[in-house]
């Protein structure tokens, strides 16, 4: 972490690259790193990932700074930008590896997270169940090099055009239309 006043938040919500580029668009998230978490295996390959022998989910871990975003905005954010109710899928990604996944880093996060799903239920934002996992973070294997802010590096790609694009474009009119509480 860069500063001593910085924490860590982890999201695996479908593709790493959509996280990342999201996440980047947002004041007070200093850092955002793709890789991979909540599986059985040690230092995994996108390969074994991709394969699901590995039960770990693509996630992106966030340097943030707790006085400028808070954990709750950043799940707010997390669950704004993706489905959190489709079971191992967003899109045409399908697999355990693309699940709908938060592993909090101690107990206040954990509490936060149940608190932001609890009430995006009781809002009836989604018109089906939200099944995001809320897991204690057990560890964390950053991805390939190539994979690292795969948006900015590749932004007139086909897939960043129709995937990614229109997310980053979402969150970007929220952040504008006051919709995300997150000062810019």
């Amino acid at each position: 972490m860069s500063t001593s006043g910085d924490a860590l938040a982890t999201f695996g919500g479908g593709c790493f690259w959509c996280l990342e580029a999201v996440f980047l668009e947002i004041a007070g998230v200093r850092r955002s790193v793709s890789g991979y978490a909540g599986g059985h295996v040690a230092n995994p390959t996108y390969q074994a990932v991709c394969a699901g022998s590995t039960g770990h989910a693509e996630v992106v871990q966030l340097t943030f700074e707790p006085q400028r975003v808070s954990y709750a905005e950043l799940v707010t954010i997390f669950l704004t930008m993706h489905d959190p109710t489709t079971l191992n899928r967003q899109g045409h990604d399908v697999g355990t590896q693309y699940r709908s996944i938060i592993l909090t880093h101690d107990e206040s996060q954990h509490v936060d997270a149940h608190e932001v799903i609890g009430q995006f239920a009781a809002s009836a934002v989604y018109s089906a169940p939200i099944v995001t996992e809320v897991v204690p973070f057990t560890g964390f294997y950053p991805a390939e090099a190539y994979h690292q802010r795969y948006f900015a590096t590749h932004a007139s790609q086909p897939y960043c055009q129709v995937v990614i694009a229109p997310k980053v474009a979402k969150i970007r009119a929220a952040l504008r239309q006051g919709k995300l509480t997150v000062a810019r």
